[in-house]
């Protein structure tokens, strides 16, 4: 028996010793502590938020003619007769164990429905991820390689006018281009991918290149000047230069190198956006996404539904950020050890 406990004591030993004295578990074990108020934080804005908005869910499920009784008794089912404190530590406690409540309107639960929606919002968020930086990277490379031409100027203009117009705008000129003139994708619906990938991709196109378009002009803008910067300024490209490496070569594995680290924040603090993005895009393209199920919800009052996906956008917007460090601690390994 005492064998067994000193076994087990050092097991426990051995395990933290690892998490120790591994920077990258350290790293990370520190930001998901950090991440810990933070969705806290927004649970309960959110639900102040959600307690301020005037009207009544249980009036407007019942509609007009409904009796006071009969908004009294639907306000007792619900527990929207309880203190805000009350409401909110019950959604709290019952979050922490998995059980997100029932949708107010469906009566269903609130987590088969996210679910089944999240696949969509996700297909939709890494299209756009994948489109705007696989058309920023080589566009800022090759108007950083000829700065100032034909090429670099369009790319300029291009950057300038997308980040002067909103996503939405985007999206329906997009829908009147392609969809209604040259009919080459749909305008609205979706399709999932069990029936075909190439029919799903179609039907995500649209939607993906109106959130990746804006995000593309920013990348392209911020990678396109940063290269510049340190192509024309910076000591160790000159001494690159000078040890007779090409300029392609200067400029792949050092100038952009050293630019990914800014590319990677700005990524990574344009993340949240382009989920929020969903929300309006969504709706422009019936597709069946949190951002169409988060704005269906404002509209009926279905609190529930709306606090929940408020959180699943928290939560990965986190990650998010949470992904950015790690990158960051790949790419420069004093990062790691510099916070240990």
């Amino acid at each position: 028996m005492d064998d067994t406990v000193t076994i087990g004591q050092a097991g426990k030993r051995s395990a933290l010793g690892i998490l120790s004295s591994s920077p990258s578990l350290r790293l990370i074990g520190r930001r998901l502590l950090m991440a810990i108020p933070i969705v806290l934080g927004v649970s309960i804005l959110t639900f102040l938020v959600l307690s301020l908005i005037p009207g009544n869910a249980a009036q407007l499920l019942l509609g007009p003619e409904a009796t006071p009784d009969q908004v009294a008794a639907l306000n007792h089912e619900m527990g929207f007769d309880q203190p805000p404190v009350t409401r909110y530590l019950n959604w709290l406690f019952g979050a922490l164990h998995g059980d997100l409540g029932r949708s107010l309107v469906s009566h269903q639960p609130v987590v088969s429905e996210i679910i089944s929606r999240l696949g969509v919002s996700g297909e939709a968020v890494a299209l756009a991820f994948i489109f705007s930086l696989g058309a920023a990277i080589p566009v800022a490379l090759l108007a950083a390689r000829w700065p100032n031409k034909l090429l670099d100027r369009i790319s300029m203009v291009v950057s300038i006018t997308g980040l002067s117009v909103a996503n939405y705008v985007v999206a329906l000129l997009l829908v009147l281009l392609f969809a209604v003139q040259l009919t080459l994708f749909p305008a609205i619906g979706f399709v999932p991918i069990s029936k075909g990938l190439g029919a799903n991709l179609q039907s995500m196109v649209l939607p993906a290149a109106g959130m990746a378009f804006p995000l593309f002009c920013l990348y392209t803008r911020f990678l396109r000047g940063d290269l510049v910067d340190q192509l024309q300024s910076e000591d160790y490209i000159v001494t690159a230069r000078a040890k007779g490496i090409g300029p392609w070569q200067v400029l792949l594995r050092h100038a952009f190198r050293n630019s990914s680290f800014g590319l990677i924040t700005v990524v990574g603090l344009n993340l949240g956006t382009l989920i929020g993005a969903t929300v309006i895009i969504e709706q422009i393209f019936a597709l069946p996404g949190i951002g169409q199920l988060m704005l269906q919800a404002i509209n009926t009052r279905d609190y529930i539904v709306v606090q929940d996906c408020v959180m699943v956008f928290a939560i990965i917007a986190v990650l998010a950020n949470l992904l950015t460090d790690l990158l960051y601690a790949v790419l420069d390994p004093r990062i790691r050890y510099g916070n240990g």
